[in-house]
């Protein structure tokens, strides 16, 4: 009898006939019988750590030290590593509500294997790698999708993948970036990112929340550059990131602390919002001059702090 994980098993079609879905979307917070899907905001992290799917010995380790674990079907496994990553990502499961998926690419023969296995799990969060545009989104149906704007196209396009219905979040990737550009380094040699980087970087952020999706930023690759890392993640809390991604558990600790508030920042808001309940429009706290938008700064503290 075949290998029912193995890829030319996946390739024939011979599951197309007893997929079951894995019932109604725990995150679909839709009213029932609205078409299409339409998903649950994203409320996961702000530290998500990436895991190779062909690593089952991780998983639990990944889940147990992160906010979310997505389970890294694509740059973090060989290609020939792929049959057992997706045999390991159906023996051992973890809880769905906490684990993305990322996915190879639409234009890859991987794709359809990797929808074929998730079939037949619970999980319905996909972070798809390469997302060019809102039509690879649209292909994956009732899935909650993280897109992955890593390429010179994906960035152009973020705002049209941003906008696709069934799109969660965007999350944005230096290093293919890069490499669909033609170049050899993200970062000069003190560890800032290059121009093109940092424009990509906003470009996602802005098309994300345009479209009211979260924004999820870049993994920072140097394990042993905890400041660096540091500085990154408060950078993306102050500019509106969601949560930072991550390759490593010890960075869980930095990106946690990055996103939350300390007690100062608390109080300050909370006096903030007290002064303004008894002012007309613009006023002065403090020393400093305060109108809507700094209200709504200080709100933001507030909801980072109650995460």
């Amino acid at each position: 009898m075949s290998d029912p994980f193995d890829s030319d098993s996946f390739d024939s079609g011979q599951f197309d006939d007893n997929l079951e879905s894995a019932g109604p979307d725990p995150f679909d917070d839709s009213p029932t019988g609205l078409s299409p899907f339409t998903p649950a905001p994203f409320t996961l992290g702000p530290a998500l750590l990436f895991c190779p799917a062909d690593r089952p010995e991780r998983y639990a380790k990944a889940a147990d030290r992160a906010d979310a674990v997505v389970l890294d079907l694509e740059d973090a496994v060989t290609p020939t590593a792929r049959v057992a990553a997706r045999r390991a990502l159906l023996e051992h499961p973890l809880d769905p509500a906490r684990t993305i998926v990322r996915i190879n690419p639409a234009d890859t023969a991987d794709f359809a294997l990797d929808l074929a296995a998730l079939e037949r799990t619970d999980y319905r969060t996909i972070m798809l790698a390469k997302t060019v545009c809102s039509g690879h989104v649209e292909m994956l149906g009732g899935y909650r999708v993280i897109a992955l704007c890593e390429t010179a196209a994906g960035i152009l396009a973020a705002a049209e993948i941003a906008a696709a219905r069934n799109v969660v979040a965007l999350m944005w990737g230096a290093e293919d970036l890069v490499a669909s550009l033609g170049g050899t380094s993200s970062r000069f040699a003190d560890g800032r990112y290059r121009d093109v980087a940092r424009q990509a970087r906003s470009m996602v952020l802005l098309a994300a929340r345009a479209n009211d999706k979260a924004a999820i930023d870049a993994v920072h690759l140097d394990i042993t550059d905890t400041t660096g890392l540091e500085l990154e993640a408060a950078d993306a809390v102050a500019s509106g990131f969601t949560a930072t991604a991550c390759i490593h558990p010890t960075q869980v600790e930095s990106i946690r602390a990055a996103y939350q508030p300390t007690p100062a920042e608390v109080d300050y808001a909370l006096g903030l919002l007290e002064a303004a309940a008894s002012s007309r429009g613009v006023f002065q706290h403090e020393g400093r001059m305060i109108d809507g938008p700094v209200l709504r700064h200080a709100e933001a503290v507030l909801r980072r702090a109650a995460r």
